[in-house]
């Protein structure tokens, strides 16, 4: 069974777990990478990272691009945010719709 995960800081994920996910902190970008690689490995299929640590990881996430799973998903933390993460959530919100909720466009 596929699984979805969380990593990022406790204060940006610890919500997730409510809604099922299981969820990884990780404070720095090295505990970030090893548990992205072991849990990519690992049966997971989604897996959500805080902007703040995916922008630390560009070796990890560009060799796991060439994979089919896990689809890595960047997403807005509780600080330190450069807007990459509600990008991705706009345009998967836009795709599953057909159109830009927040803008009408």
């Amino acid at each position: 069974m596929i699984k979805i995960g969380v990593i990022g800081g406790r204060d940006s994920i610890y919500g997730f777990a409510a809604l099922g996910l299981d969820i990884f902190p990780a404070e720095d970008a090295k505990q970030a990478g090893e548990l992205l690689m072991h849990l990519a490995d690992h049966d997971y299929g989604v897996l959500y990272i805080t902007e703040k640590l995916a922008s630390q990881l560009s070796p990890e996430l560009e060799a796991l691009s060439e994979r089919t799973l896990p689809a890595v998903i960047p997403i807005p933390g509780v600080s330190c945010n450069t807007g990459i993460g509600m990008a991705n959530v706009k345009k998967s919100v836009e795709r599953a719709v057909g159109s830009d909720i927040l803008f009408g466009s």
